[in-house]
């Protein structure tokens, strides 16, 4: 195992997006995370500790960028994050660590900072941690082509990657961002056209954050399901037209290995081959108990609910639309869905959240989701220990033969609904006003039978050498993150 670095500790968290303004902002808990990188740096003195940011360290797509990737504007706009109020002292703490001796850094690409894999920004990233340190800077590692990062602790190889590589939606392709990058050292730029957004960024900058700005708390609903574009379809029917046109893009695959290898160009960026998705209906999208409003509603005459979509839409877009609001305001979401449905909004929320939780398995951590399942299957049986992030759902697998699955969670806030909260109308209306108000505060202050509606919950994984053992840990770091980690999985090496 001697082509590998080799560390006596790895700690590893991932999906922490630092990004945003406040209001905007879905990372929380930046104390506790500055002083946890701070505790990591602490730990076994005279040895070697690796900290790993497994991906979606910061987050542009929650930035104003001009188009989907920043490029002319991405030097301003990582520096804005790490000089942000919110985010500068988790940028400090990782200052420190990288001065330490026997610490390692390294930054793995996510799906949300892809622009971490452009040169002029693993510069900065250096330059504002290390300075003219040159240690220090030799501390600092970069996994941005998609490789992931392979190390080892002890006797075991250990394999952590973010989890977007098997995911169609949100797949980087990453000729392309080697050809951005190529351009940016040749000074040359981009033009917003050229550049070909992965569905999931699509529909984050297109639809998600255009909701958001009403709804700060949306994406951070997990499952990303189909029954979460019911409840977006609830929450803003206005934004229909651009969902259904994302929808197809399900299906897509994207075909990796067939992409044209330039690796002197920087040019010829090409839409990824795609096969022919399976068309999507918005049927498809809306589960049971949503569409079940749909249909009791008196619209007896509509066979389905892409009917019932397609003739509102039609109906909203015609120039002699009649139907107001109280304010007399037109075509508002709220009007769009009485004429579509009859069904109250909060009653259709319901529905639609009762739809994304069923069989919700979201926070078990044994169970094997999609991204266990794919990541697993292509990873080689020299692999100890998989680690990976992407889902914001933590997991602690054993897969057999003495190897073993992390998924090390998120660090942002996570909302978690029960069935006595969805129960029936009366039950859900204290959890309704909370969510059409709309803002973050509102939503952190929020209690239900005394629980906090947003999950005290920050995630990590670790593995260490520990006499003559590996051992595995998925822990949640608590209180202000100077202490022990709380181990809730343990698993041991053979």
């Amino acid at each position: 195992m001697g082509d590998f670095p080799n560390y006596d500790e790895v700690h590893v968290i991932s999906d922490i997006h630092m990004g945003g303004k406040p209001g905007f902002q879905i990372l929380r808990e930046t104390k506790r995370l500055a002083n946890y990188i701070g505790w990591v740096g602490r730990q076994r003195s005279g040895g070697n500790v690796a900290l790993v940011l497994n991906g979606d360290v910061i987050d542009t797509l929650a930035e104003d960028i001009y188009g989907y990737v920043a490029v002319d504007e991405v030097i301003a706009t990582v520096r804005r994050i790490m000089g942000d109020p919110s985010f500068s002292h988790v940028w400090q703490a990782l200052a420190t660590f990288v001065k330490l001796e026997g610490r390692t850094l390294v930054i793995v690409i996510g799906n949300h900072d892809i622009e971490m894999s452009f040169p002029t920004v693993q510069r900065l990233v250096v330059s504002y941690l290390a300075g003219d340190d040159l240690k220090a800077r030799a501390r600092i590692e970069f996994s941005t082509t998609g490789a992931g990062y392979t190390c080892t602790v002890g006797n075991s190889r250990v394999y952590c990657t973010h989890g977007n590589e098997v995911d169609a939606w949100n797949y980087n392709r990453y000729e392309d961002l080697a050809k951005v990058g190529r351009r940016l050292n040749a000074g040359r730029s981009l033009d917003p056209s050229e550049w070909y957004p992965n569905a999931g960024t699509r529909m984050v900058k297109e639809v998600m954050n255009e909701v958001k700005r009403k709804f700060a708390w949306i994406d951070l609903l997990k499952p990303e399901t189909f029954a979460a574009i019911g409840t977006l379809l609830v929450l803003d029917p206005s934004q229909t037209s651009k969902i259904t046109k994302l929808l197809p893009i399900v299906g897509e695959k994207l075909q990796g290995q067939k992409q044209v290898d330039q690796r002197l160009s920087a040019d010829g960026f090409q839409p990824p081959e795609q096969n022919v998705p399976t068309p999507i209906t918005v049927d498809q999208l809306l589960g049971p108990n949503l569409k079940a409003g749909f249909l009791n509603a008196g619209s007896a005459s509509l066979s389905n609910a892409d009917d019932m979509l397609l003739t509102a839409e039609e109906n909203f877009n015609r120039p002699d639309r009649h139907t107001t609001s109280v304010d007399g305001t037109l075509g508002t979401p709220q009007l769009i869905w009485d004429w579509i449905t009859g069904v109250d909004k909060d009653e259709a929320l319901r529905r639609a959240l009762k739809d994304w939780l069923v069989n919700d398995k979201t926070f078990d951590m044994t169970d094997e989701d999609d991204t266990y399942k794919q990541v697993t299957a292509d990873v080689g049986p020299t692999i100890d220990f998989v680690i990976t992030g992407h889902t914001h759902l933590e997991r602690a697998i054993n897969m057999g033969g003495g190897r073993y699955y992390f998924n090390c969670g998120t660090w942002i806030r996570l909302l978690k609904f029960t069935e006595d909260m969805l129960k029936d109308t009366a039950s859900f209306k204290p959890v309704y006003d909370v969510l059409i108000n709309g803002r973050m505060e509102a939503i952190d202050s929020a209690k239900f039978k005394g629980n906090p509606f947003v999950l005290d919950r920050t995630s990590a994984v670790s593995i260490k050498e520990e006499k003559g053992k590996v051992i595995g840990r998925l822990n949640h770091i608590i209180g202000d993150g100077t202490g022990e980690p709380e181990t809730k999985q343990r698993v041991e090496k053979p």
